[in-house]
């Protein structure tokens, strides 16, 4: 039986593949779980440096598995676990400390938006379709799509798309902070794979430590989130990546984070 999410190393960049296309790689319980196991073994893994996230056929991911939903529907436990699992797998996949990319293709709404929501950087096919249609249908988002949407585009226009549900053009998601690269079809899963790989020639450290300062310290005040920077950079400028990129620039050679 095919497994509903496949897992690959690409020189240092770990590779987690929705691998639904005929359900157009809705969101299970098992499809959360396997992305969670997939995320914790690259993390474990020294090799691996960066995270890809994309999804086979011709959509990326329409959302959760209603038939699950459906079939919770009567049973409170069974559903706040259905809701409780999704939400910390993808904070867990948020607070990741290495850098994760989702490459998106074909429509990515509702539950597929919040997956994409929860990476860092996001590549788009010139032809996707970006949404929130939970209020299309009476529902409201469940994997923190209310919370990260507002934060990264702004309240109103948060809203407008979650009252609406309209769709976004890939152009238009660009244009709104949703999405950082825009890129032909064709060259979408090579653009994003390049990208990702090009991140796993910095150093692991510093990249883990930029993240978690920028996410953390949104959420603070400035003068606590600069406090933050200031104790984070005087250890990092301490440490042997920093040492190997001064060395570099010195001797104007390209630095070597992989020792």
């Amino acid at each position: 039986m095919t497994s509903p999410v496949t897992t690959t190393i690409e020189g240092a960049v770990g590779i987690i593949e929705l691998n639904r296309p005929e359900k157009f790689n809705c969101l299970s319980l098992e499809v959360h779980e396997l992305i969670d196991k997939a995320r914790a073994a690259f993390e474990a893994n020294p090799e691996v440096r960066a995270l890809l996230i994309r999804s086979t056929g011709k959509h990326f991911c329409t959302g959760a598995d209603l038939a699950e939903v459906k079939g919770s529907l009567k049973d409170t436990e069974a559903l706040d676990h259905f809701i409780g699992s999704g939400m910390d797998v993808l904070m867990r996949l948020e607070a990741s400390p290495l850098p994760v990319i989702v490459a998106v293709q074909g429509l990515c709404l509702a539950g597929g938006l919040e997956l994409a929501l929860a990476a860092d950087v996001c590549f788009a096919a010139k032809s996707a379709k970006f949404g929130d249609q939970h209020a299309q249908f009476g529902l409201i988002p469940g994997w923190g799509g209310s919370q990260r949407l507002a934060r990264l585009v702004g309240l109103r226009r948060a809203l407008d798309l979650m009252f609406s549900a309209r769709w976004l053009t890939a152009e238009d998601a660009l244009n709104m902070g949703l999405v950082n690269y825009l890129v032909a079809d064709e060259e979408l899963q090579q653009h994003s794979l390049d990208y990702a790989t090009t991140l796993t020639t910095r150093s692991r450290d510093g990249l883990t430590a930029m993240k978690r300062l920028a996410r953390a310290g949104v959420e603070m005040p400035l003068a606590d989130a600069m406090d933050l920077e200031r104790g984070a950079v005087v250890r990092h400028l301490q440490g042997a990546d920093t040492a190997e990129g001064l060395d570099a620039f010195e001797n104007r050679r390209t630095p070597n984070f992989n020792q």
